[in-house]
């Protein structure tokens, strides 16, 4: 993460790589679709919660002029994170045993973020006019839209009721580069699927915006149900 430069200098901030499960304080995750013959529209929800992180200042923005510093002994951060994904899809493979829609869309990603620092010290800036002083906080919101492409289906496996789901999408807009990929081993039941799986969100922004080489990733468990 890295803050806009004010007056006194501002942080650029890394985040990990850390136990976050042990720090997520809230999490809500929701899909549904609808379909007519080939036809589909598709949506994604996601909201997380992360509170305390481990993080360290590793660098000072003074408007433009950078100090790397090491002067870090305890920085905390929180985050909360929601995304939402809307696309529609058409089928153009479809058989008994594997099916493949190529979908078109857009996903939201907005995050609002805190920082808590602490330094053995000051940062003073190139000039020796400015100082970065030893504790405080920061906070910042960003709201990124991106149009994405993608596909996703599923293949049986054999002629059994299991199949493995998966989805992959490639996006930019307000990012550089955005992308998210799914695979995961389901059970189809009448009332419809329980799946295993394991997810990867990515994204960045170019030069020194906010949101820099964003990852989130880790299994899920979950359910759908027909109607």
């Amino acid at each position: 993460m890295k803050y806009t430069p004010s007056g006194n200098g501002s942080p650029e901030v890394g985040v990990g790589p850390n136990d976050y499960l042990q720090n997520l304080s809230a999490v809500l995750m929701l899909a549904g679709e609808a379909r007519s013959g080939k036809w589909s529209i598709v949506t994604d929800f996601i909201y997380l919660r992360f509170g305390s992180e481990e993080s360290k200042v590793r660098n000072v923005n003074f408007g433009g002029s950078v100090v790397s510093t090491n002067l870090d002994v305890n920085t905390k951060s929180s985050l909360d994170g929601l995304a939402w994904m809307l696309a529609s899809g058409y089928t153009v493979v479809q058989t008994p045993s594997a099916t493949l829609d190529v979908l078109g869309g857009f996903r939201y990603l907005g995050i609002e973020a805190r920082t808590d620092w602490q330094l053995t010290g000051t940062v003073t800036g190139p000039g020796g006019g400015q100082t970065f002083p030893a504790s405080g906080s920061i906070s910042k919101r960003t709201d990124l839209w991106d149009a994405i492409i993608g596909v996703r289906g599923r293949v049986r496996l054999g002629d059994s009721h299991w199949f493995v789901p998966y989805y992959l999408d490639l996006g930019t807009g307000s990012s550089s580069i955005t992308w998210q990929g799914l695979l995961g081993i389901s059970y189809a039941f009448g009332w419809g699927d329980a799946s295993l799986g394991y997810r990867h969100l990515y994204y960045d922004q170019s030069g020194d915006k906010f949101v820099q080489n964003f990852r989130f990733s880790g299994p899920s468990l979950g359910a759908s149900f027909r109607f």
